[in-house]
């Protein structure tokens, strides 16, 4: 009952959002610290200021 509750609600954060920044740290670690001339990884508020202004900036609609 216990493992079905938290896969639900990984599902949900991973469905709103809420784990990109964890997602995006997992990713950095994975292939960009291997490089020698890798850049460190964003803040947490960079990371998010990034991404909101990557969201709603420009044009966002289908026609």
């Amino acid at each position: 009952m216990f493992n079905k509750i938290k896969h639900i609600w990984r599902v949900i954060r991973r469905l709103s959002g809420d784990d990109a920044y964890e997602r995006y740290l997992t990713h950095h670690a994975q292939f960009h610290a291997t490089m020698v001339d890798a850049p460190e990884p964003l803040s947490r508020k960079a990371f998010f200021k990034l991404w909101q202004d990557k969201k709603w900036t420009g044009i966002n609609r289908c026609c």
